[in-house]
């Protein structure tokens, strides 16, 4: 009998964990599209996934699966020289439930992508100009970089929730394009969450956290 107890507490948790890990990610879809939209009088609603009002797909058109101006380079003119230009489900409402996004990432001579992550998708990243420095972090405890110089044509893939980063170490624009295995994949720039948070983390916390003398956190929470 207190085999059978237990036998049934694993199944529960076996099947707990797996109820979260298909929760984590995007749905498989189960009809043909799921085109989102804002209101659900606009298009005739079929019903609601992942929390987004869906299209009647007898009523979806080619515009929902489109998008244009991906060839036009993004402004690098800021303070850490890149742009990212994000092909989402929020550009392409088509995209919802397939579980893939892209972007395109202009560089400027020596700009970069700081160090980001993104929580629900693992990215792969193609070099179409210039010469691109690309890396990524292990988990703790190792914490390895793994880090590689790419070159036109090049790909390289981030695997999902790993901090990462992209460096043009070129005289020249750099331009990449990144899939991703999300419709929304989600960003988190490191420095930004961490000093520039609303409301702003205790700065004595930052301090002792990053071995830093107070007065440098609050320059850093000043300047993000």
């Amino acid at each position: 009998m207190k085999k059978k107890g237990v036998s049934f507490l694993v199944a529960v948790a076996l099947m707990a964990l797996a109820s979260c890990l298909a929760a984590a990610f995007d749905r498989s879809p189960l009809q043909d599209t799921y085109v989102a939209i804002d209101e659900p009088e606009n298009a005739g609603i079929s019903l609601v996934t992942n929390e987004l009002f869906c299209k009647n797909p007898n009523l979806t058109v080619a515009e929902d699966f489109c998008y244009k101006g991906l060839n036009i380079p993004g402004n690098t003119a800021n303070r850490v020289g890149s742009n990212v230009n994000t092909v989402n489900v929020d550009v392409i409402p088509g995209l919802n439930t397939l579980g893939i996004s892209l972007v395109r990432i202009d560089y400027a001579p020596y700009g970069q992508n700081p160090p980001h992550t993104h929580p629900r998708a693992t990215e792969i990243l193609t070099v179409l100009e210039g010469t691109l420095l690309v890396g990524f972090v292990t988990s703790n405890p190792q914490n390895r970089l793994i880090s590689k110089v790419l070159n036109k044509g090049d790909v390289f893939v981030f695997p999902i929730g790993l901090i990462h980063f992209q460096f043009n170490i070129g005289h020249t624009n750099a331009v990449a394009i990144g899939g991703l295995s999300s419709r929304n994949p989600g960003v988190i720039t490191i420095a930004n969450a961490v000093f520039g948070s609303k409301p702003p983390i205790n700065p004595d916390f930052l301090a002792r956290a990053f071995q830093l003398d107070k007065k440098v956190v609050k320059y850093l929470q000043a300047r993000f």
